[in-house]
């Protein structure tokens, strides 16, 4: 086991904070002053020695404290193992037990590591799931971070049913159900899915959509990429964490070799097949690259090579101009980079490059995973700038 390496930040923390992590890819950390302390990589919580090597490391941390522990941090979600053991600490040490969400936490990072706590800063945190404060399943965000522990919903991508909840998230078909039922075209889930599926599924998801059942809504970007890869025919079903999406990158990364020039009429128009789409915001844009997508011919390697193309560049043109008018509404001049799409390159490259040349300045991670593996900075980093009740107001 690597030993981790304490982070000496730019700016000290307010208090002493014990952070918990969340589930996926979980690690712990301790806040002290100007110094952040990670704990080893557990993994994801869902077995029991995971569980047990963060019981262990919370201990280790507790123990190397330098002075009394004045607060606990945690993800919002109320079943992951790690709330629940930050619960348990907190009454054993008699501290509060702050709850943070866990896309504030992704861009609480830079705050941390980078020293952005003068003033507001804009953050894009994009990732397969994270718990909402209106109890829903958030993913594709931009906030507005304030320096007390405070942050405001501005935008986020559209939400998308999940058929099945998260057996969804394994299997990229049901999300191109769901697109398709949302666009007022349930019609064509069978004749498009049956082949690839099965008729008794793909019935059985049309079904579900057309009467709700078990279908919550997320607005994850990751299940964006899965709806993506889904409808390309480049996954149905997904046997690992993200391999839908890398199917997309490494599909839109070849097209994009063989044709360095990229793809025209994206951004505020998106052009495909025999008409245009005018896109006035950050969901309209979402949905007209969906429906671009729909009319790909799924045979025709260089046609789906165009169209995961298509989608990284539409996808990051709409964040880029949803991020550039909220900083020139608010005069802001800085954007975090938080969560795990963000080790697409695909989209981390071109949306860099819109907010950069509009005049903003991008900042993402250096010490610390951009995705869960870094979380617990930015949780410790709230729960020491907030109070006990940190929970957030939208619009």
């Amino acid at each position: 086991m690597n030993t981790p390496t304490v982070l000496v930040l730019p700016r000290a923390a307010p208090r002493r904070v014990l952070a918990f992590g969340a589930w996926l890819k979980n690690s712990a950390g301790l806040l002290e002053g100007d110094r952040f302390l990670p704990s080893a990589l557990h993994g994801d919580l869902g077995t029991p020695e995971a569980c047990i090597a963060l019981e262990r490391s919370v201990q280790a941390l507790v123990a190397a404290a330098g002075g009394p522990i004045e607060a606990v941090a945690h993800d919002l979600h109320p079943d992951f193992h790690s709330t629940r053991l930050a619960l348990h600490w907190a009454e054993r040490l008699g501290v509060p037990a702050i709850g943070v969400q866990h896309h504030q936490a992704h861009l609480a990072v830079l705050q941390a590591e980078a020293g952005l706590v003068d003033g507001p800063l804009l953050g894009l945190a994009l990732d397969g799931v994270g718990l909402g404060t209106d109890g829903t399943a958030w993913g594709g965000e931009l906030l507005r971070l304030d320096a007390h522990g405070g942050f405001e919903r501005l935008a986020h991508l559209p939400p998308l049913a999940l058929p099945g909840g998260d057996v969804a998230a394994r299997e990229p078909w049901r999300l191109v159900a769901a697109g398709l039922h949302a666009l007022g075209r349930g019609d064509e889930i069978e004749p498009r899915l049956a082949p690839v599926v099965g008729a008794a599924a793909a019935q059985g998801v049309r079904t579900m959509l057309a009467r709700g059942l078990n279908c919550p809504a997320s607005t994850g970007a990751g299940r964006w990429f899965d709806a993506a890869a889904g409808v390309l025919g480049l996954s149905v079903r997904q046997r690992e964490e993200a391999e839908a999406a890398i199917a997309l990158e490494r599909c839109a990364a070849a097209w994009l070799a063989r044709h360095p020039e990229g793809v025209a009429g994206v951004g505020p128009r998106v052009r495909e097949g025999d008409g245009e789409r005018r896109v006035g915001d950050l969901g309209g844009a979402v949905w007209a690259l969906f429906e671009a997508l729909l009319a790909v011919d799924g045979q025709d390697a260089e046609a789906c090579g165009r169209g995961a193309a298509l989608f990284h560049a539409g996808l990051a043109d709409a964040l880029a101009d949803a991020t550039v008018a909220a900083a020139a509404r608010d005069g802001l001049h800085d954007v975090a980079f938080g969560g795990g799409c963000f080790f697409n390159r695909l989209l981390s490259q071109r949306l860099s490059a819109r907010l950069t040349a509009a005049g903003l300045r991008v900042h993402r991670p250096q010490a610390v995973s951009c995705g869960d593996a870094g979380l617990a900075l930015g949780q410790a980093w709230v729960a020491a700038a907030t109070t006990p009740t940190p929970f957030a107001t939208e619009t």
